[in-house]
């Protein structure tokens, strides 16, 4: 039997991934969702997914205080010609119409992006109908980067962010038969 030397300088070679075929674009998506849900309920955010595709909205956080209605995109490809993400901030809306997400439909848009692991959570009106939003995660030399702000701002979301005065708490009535409290 071979001893292993102490050099910490050799690697063991990486496992190749375990798959059925390239990922399809629905696919992806379903990983984005995923790896949302995770990430929001690690942070203590209490997590509900809509049945079905009728809604605008991926998922429904709850806040403790509020519920918030939220759209889940994701992208792994750098857009051509520029060293930066693009992610889609539309929908078909009706007659198959391209439409911008409007504060009627969601509050928050995260955009996940894959090969860096990073998101951005957006207010809907900070969207300001776009429809394509860049993001740089490694920076940008020319303006660009406008989104930096939201980069893992979860906290946008967290108990009294959306109040004039943040971190303020509401005042709460007494808890329900389950436990959960609501806002009057």
């Amino acid at each position: 039997m071979k001893k292993k030397s102490g050099n910490s300088r050799e690697r063991t070679p990486q496992t190749a991934p375990l798959v059925r075929g390239p990922q399809n674009s629905k696919a992806k998506g379903d990983m984005a969702e995923l790896v949302f849900l995770c990430k929001a309920a690690s942070l203590g955010f209490g997590v509900a997914k809509p049945y079905g595709d009728k809604e605008r909205y991926d998922f429904i956080l709850d806040s403790g205080e509020r519920f918030w209605r939220v759209q889940v995109k994701s992208t792994s490809c750098v857009a051509v010609g520029r060293n930066g993400y693009a992610v889609n901030a539309w929908h078909n809306g009706e007659e198959h119409n391209v439409k911008s997400y409007q504060a009627e439909e969601i509050d928050f848009f995260a955009a996940y992006i894959v090969p860096v692991e990073v998101w951005y959570i957006i207010p809907v009106n900070e969207l300001t109908s776009l429809r394509c939003l860049r993001f740089y995660p490694s920076g940008c030399r020319r303006g660009g980067g406008c989104f930096e702000a939201f980069r893992e701002a979860w906290h946008l979301m967290a108990p009294g962010a959306d109040l004039p005065q943040s971190r303020t708490l509401r005042h709460v009535r007494t808890p329900n038969l389950h436990g959960k409290r609501f806002v009057e």
